[in-house]
């Protein structure tokens, strides 16, 4: 069991990445054809003991779409021509993921506008309601 840390209070298991590796596409020429060099890293979020509730729920949140419906995490490296930096920019991806959902974030204190910026608003949307109006056709009296 080895044990990747991410932050001085998180650690995951190796044994909960599942790495698959398939062919790419993109630049290789031949060799694209015959050498599975891209890395399809799944983590399962929703099960990882390893992560703290808090964190678990940050990280489901902004997986957005590469999260299944069973709470995996699905990562696809593609970019470089070998297997070993695929892999390795796949993991990093993750554990980048991983420290950004630890941040917790800060709760927005509720503000009102000065009087001031309320004037400046109206008189603003005034000066714009004139000009539209000084566009329109010619009364006729």
């Amino acid at each position: 069991m080895v044990q990747i840390r991410i932050t001085p209070h998180i650690a995951i298991d190796d044994s909960e990445l599942d790495e698959t590796f398939v062919l790419a596409s993109g630049p290789g020429g031949q060799n694209v054809n015959k050498v599975s060099s891209a890395v399809q890293l799944r983590f399962n979020v929703a099960a990882s003991p390893s992560l703290p509730e808090p964190v678990r729920f940050r990280l489901m949140k902004s997986a957005g779409s590469r999260l299944t419906k069973d709470g995996v995490l699905v990562l696809t490296g593609r970019q470089y021509r070998d297997q070993t930096r695929n892999r390795d920019d796949v993991r990093s991806r993750l554990f980048e993921m991983i420290r950004a959902a630890t941040v917790a974030p800060r709760k927005r204190i509720a503000t009102k506008p000065s009087r001031s910026a309320k004037e400046k608003r109206l008189q603003r949307k005034k000066k714009h309601a004139e000009l539209k109006r000084s566009r329109g056709k010619p009364v006729e009296h």
